[in-house]
């Protein structure tokens, strides 16, 4: 049942891992000139902010009546509408997509980011993390799917923190390349930082769409039980 679930969830915790922003910001953090620190603690904010957004929801589904019960019924029609949400903004995002010679408009944070001190980079690395409504809609699907396979205490707990790993790995990687490669792993998180500026609208519409249309067919197999 645990692999199982582990299986299931897979997607939307690989959609949390390849976000382009957290990467993007992660590999700036790690060219400030206290790379070593700042990207630790960007690594340290975001896995504090992406387990406590786990363990919320966590606690909310696991609270909840059985998933024959009201409750899930009201749940699955979420995952339904979060689903289509999902899809809605990645079709706004193609319609306003950049025309030839035309550049995306970026976050303003990524131009603070090389005046970045530990403190800011924790914090960055939460707010990410925690308070991006994608990952908060993909948390919502990754943990219904750990509860709705029927896992509870500590095997949810194992699955959740599986989730925060996979969730975290571009992150976790990017900083440990840093801290054993010093200045030789700079080249390639460029490379990487670049190719998902260059490709940032792409990978997230494609991601947005893949995972809204497991979500709404999540939810409607909810229903149909």
């Amino acid at each position: 049942m645990l692999l199982k679930a582990i299986g299931d969830m897979l997607p939307a915790a690989l959609a949390v891992a390849l976000s382009p922003f957290p990467v993007i910001a992660v590999v700036l953090v790690l060219a400030t000139p206290q790379a070593r620190s700042n990207g630790v603690a960007f690594a340290l904010g975001w896995l504090a902010g992406l387990t406590g957004l786990v363990a919320i929801v966590l606690l909310v589904a696991d609270g909840s009546d059985s998933p024959d019960g009201s409750t899930w019924v009201v749940i699955d029609w979420i995952r339904i509408a979060v689903g289509a949400a999902m899809i809605a903004v990645a079709v706004k995002k193609w319609r306003g997509r950049p025309r030839a010679g035309q550049k995306a408009e970026l976050p303003g944070w990524m131009a603070k980011v090389e005046d970045v001190t530990p403190g800011r980079a924790a914090r960055l690395g939460v707010m990410l993390a925690g308070a991006n409504p994608k990952n908060i809609a993909l948390s919502a699907a990754g943990a219904g799917t750990i509860v709705g396979a029927g896992l509870r205490g500590g095997d949810a707990a194992i699955a959740g923190v599986i989730f925060v790993l996979i969730g975290s790995a571009t992150v976790l990687g990017a900083v440990i390349m840093k801290l054993v490669g010093g200045d030789r792993a700079t080249p390639p998180l460029d490379s990487v930082k670049q190719f998902m500026l260059d490709n940032n609208l792409v990978i997230v519409m494609l991601l947005l769409v893949l995972l809204g249309a497991k979500i709404i067919g999540d939810g409607l197999q909810g229903l149909g039980h």
